[in-house]
């Protein structure tokens, strides 16, 4: 029975329940559909594009898929596509429910893009991509497809407020991360921009040199001056060197960000430091400013800025002077230039003295007025009789206040004939008024001598001073001391004064506290004024005598003796002088 079954199958049986397929072809058509594979990236024809918004693309399977026409845009911009076009797509599956392929361009394009960037990561190189949204913490780059994050600290070398112009162009990233499973990719603009520098700076330390103008940006200010950077390397812009005329600090011209152009004033090739200056592009004011300004000259000026020394005036721009404090005014000696004058006050002054190397000019102000004590002695000449009230009273004697606002001493010996001064002065007070005689007047110095006993005649003191005369050697008491020297009394009747530096030849002796009240002290008078009753000694210069004398009588200045031996031989033939008459009387 089987065979007989089998012998009755035929060729033509066979033909009865074919398909017309080749075997051989069906085959081949399913290896070549077991190619694409789910999660792969496959090759597809576009077919239509449905109201211009959907993209049929035929891949090869029993159905077409369908893709959205945004996922085809770049940089926010849509290519051109037409019918026939080739393109990559990613197959996400074979078929859905509806038995339709799967498939998506955006997703293509980043498995594309991840594969280039991994490479690109590896070897370090760097990558184009486009900025083109902000996030927290940063922004997102469209690296060829790809969304990467781009830090805000990697956008920049420095801080950047406006991230406007960096949007939506084409610029170079580095990528210093990548993670394909989490999908993140964080890429830095920053390290870009320091590769750069480093080459300009490489660049612009070769081909730098003193006297080369650069443009740079502000990028420090210190209380000292302020860093340039000029591109990848810093310069020091000293406050001397941003403006002729005198800065306190360099704020007030300069601020950071700012850009502006330098002049190279020091280049230092081992240690790379580099000196800049923004005065030297302009022209030199202090050029011929000696003919400008000659000294004694009378200018008016500016109060540009006031210390605790003086005033800083400025004559014309870029040209200041220093008023010192000292000669702002006769008469104010001890007052703070604050009090005398105010910031950007016009004033009148006088070229004292000019250093055009130094730039550096000498101003007075009180030297535009006349001079007071040059005024009082033309009003007031010596011998004149004037009255004022006591301003100030000290050890040395009482300040007189007089026309012009100035003052007269009335030296505490010159208070009266006959008693010293220490007693005399307890009876006068601040605000008495006195009347006194001008006995000088330097108007140099700012001086003037005051005298209260010259206005009464003291015949007594008079005919006293007749027995003493100039060169005298004299025994005297010490009434009184001061810091200045010592009043002493001659004959219980003339009150001399010897000055501190009168009081020994031996500058360590020269102390008045050395002296009592009480003492006797011999001193050899120097000057003796009959008409001023004015006796002047000194206890230097009879030492003086003394030490010559000893020279002359027991060594020469040749003989090679010294000093010490000459006094000493003069103390021993002193005292073998009084032996002998010691030995005379016991004769006797």
């Amino acid at each position: 029975m089987a065979h007989s079954s089998a012998a009755q199958k035929t060729p033509e049986t066979y033909a009865e329940f074919s398909t017309g397929e080749n075997f051989a072809d069906l085959f081949e058509s399913y290896v070549k559909s077991g190619e694409k594979n789910e999660g792969s990236v496959i090759t597809g024809v576009i077919v239509a594009i449905e109201n211009d918004d959907i993209v049929v693309i035929d891949v090869g399977l029993k159905s077409e898929g369908r893709i959205p026409l945004k996922e085809f845009s770049q940089n926010g911009k849509v290519p051109e596509l037409r019918v026939g076009d080739e393109v990559e797509v990613y197959l996400e599956k074979l078929e859905n429910r509806h038995g339709e392929a799967i498939i998506s361009r955006e997703k293509a394009l980043r498995e594309e893009s991840w594969t280039k960037l991994e490479r690109a990561c590896a070897k370090g190189e760097r990558v184009d991509g486009v900025i083109f949204g902000r996030v927290k913490g940063g922004f997102t780059v469209d690296i060829e497809g790809a969304v990467a994050f781009l830090p805000g600290s990697q956008v920049d070398i420095r801080p950047v407020r406006d991230i406007g112009p960096l949007m939506g162009i084409s610029q170079p990233f580095l990528i210093l991360k990548m993670d394909r499973k989490r999908g993140n990719i964080v890429v830095s603009r920053r390290a870009i921009l320091e590769e750069s520098r480093v080459e300009a700076r490489n660049e612009l330390l070769g081909k730098i040199s003193e006297g080369q103008i650069l443009e740079g940006i502000v990028k420090n200010i210190t209380d000292y001056g302020a860093f340039i950077d000029m591109g990848g390397i810093d310069g020091l812009l000293h406050v001397t060197d941003i403006s002729w005329r005198r800065i306190n600090h360099p704020s007030e011209v300069l601020h950071i960000g700012q850009n502006l152009k330098v002049m190279v004033t020091k280049f230092d090739q081992e240690t790379k430091r580099i000196s800049l200056g923004i005065k030297q592009l302009e022209k030199n004011p202090w050029e011929g400013v000696a003919s400008k300004f000659a000294v004694g000259q009378r200018f008016k000026g500016t109060v540009t800025n006031i210390t605790d020394y003086g005033a800083f005036v400025e004559l014309e721009k870029g040209i200041e002077g220093l008023v010192h404090v000292s000669e702002m005014s006769w008469t104010k000696k001890n007052t703070h230039p604050s009090k005398i004058i105010s910031s950007s006050q016009e004033v009148d002054v006088v070229v004292l003295d000019i250093d055009p190397v130094k730039h550096r000019i000498s101003l007075g102000m009180k030297q535009c007025e006349e001079n007071p004590w040059g005024q009082f002695a033309g009003k007031y000449p010596v011998g004149t009789i004037i009255e004022g009230t006591i301003r100030n009273i000290t050890d040395f004697g009482l300040f007189i206040g007089l026309d012009g606002d100035i003052d007269g001493l009335v030296h505490h010996s010159d208070i009266s004939w006959t008693e010293t001064g220490e007693n005399v002065m307890k009876e006068y007070k601040k605000g008495d008024t006195v009347k006194a005689k001008v006995l000088a007047v330097d108007a140099e110095k700012e001086r003037i001598s005051l005298g209260i006993k010259q206005l009464s005649d003291n015949t007594a003191a008079g005919g006293a001073l007749d027995g003493i005369n100039k060169g005298d050697v004299v025994t005297c008491v010490v009434t009184s001391i001061a810091e200045s020297g010592i009043e002493v009394k001659i004959n219980d009747s003339i009150v001399a004064y010897i000055k501190k530096s009168d009081l020994s030849r031996d500058r360590q002796e020269q102390r008045p506290d050395r002296f009592a009240v009480g003492d006797r002290v011999d001193a050899k008078v120097t000057n003796v004024d009959k008409t001023a009753h004015k006796v002047t000694m000194s206890i230097k210069a009879l030492e003086a005598d003394e030490q010559k004398r000893a020279i002359e009588e027991y060594g020469s200045a040749d003989s090679g003796a010294s000093l010490g031996d000459i006094l000493g031989a003069a103390l021993s033939d002193a005292s073998g002088g009084k032996s002998k008459k010691k030995s005379k009387k016991s004769e006797e």
